[in-house]
């Protein structure tokens, strides 16, 4: 019976529900990465500004096929973008941005995945926008599309804009 409950609700099984969605952003600290000329990750950097935060790494496939995506948002100086590199090689890391751009204002290096466990990450890529309130205001799980830029992550990004301070 439950599993026909859930079969029939209606509820779309590729959305990953986030038990932090509207609390503050995990206090994170985490180091540049090395080489790149560009701040790491810091959550006391969120207050006052709306600020996407992806989680990437270099082996990652569905990464690469986001990247177009990530280039594009980061034209839209309206907010910040920063990223969280992870359990990656430095140099694998830097080459994939040097191959594919940086759309990044901010890159920590989380090399043993703690940081990524405190958010809550399930998988690679993964991307969460932050409130000028340093709250998560929506988490989109696997790799955004033009399509899911446009419907479900930009219409967060503007509600997180005209939200107050």
């Amino acid at each position: 019976g439950l599993f026909l409950l859930q079969l029939l609700s209606g509820r779309d099984e590729a959305e990953v529900p986030s038990a932090l969605l509207g609390l503050p952003a995990p206090q994170t600290n985490l180091p540049a990465l090395e080489g790149s000329n560009l701040p790491g990750l810091d959550s006391k950097t969120f207050a006052g500004k709306v600020t996407l935060v992806n989680v990437f790494a270099s082996w990652c496939a569905p990464c690469r096929e986001e990247h177009p995506v990530l280039l594009a948002l980061s034209q839209d100086k309206r907010f910040v973008m920063a990223a969280l590199n992870y359990k990656d090689e430095p140099q694998n890391a830097r080459r994939f941005l040097g191959d594919l751009g940086n759309p990044f204002q901010a890159i920590g290096v989380d090399e043993a995945g703690r940081t990524a466990i405190d958010w809550g990450v399930y998988g690679v890529p993964e991307t969460f926008v932050i409130g000028k309130d340093g709250k998560i205001a929506y988490k989109h799980v696997g790799p955004l599309t033009p399509d899911t830029a446009q419907t479900l992550l930009l219409p967060e990004i503007e509600k997180a804009l005209a939200a107050p301070g």
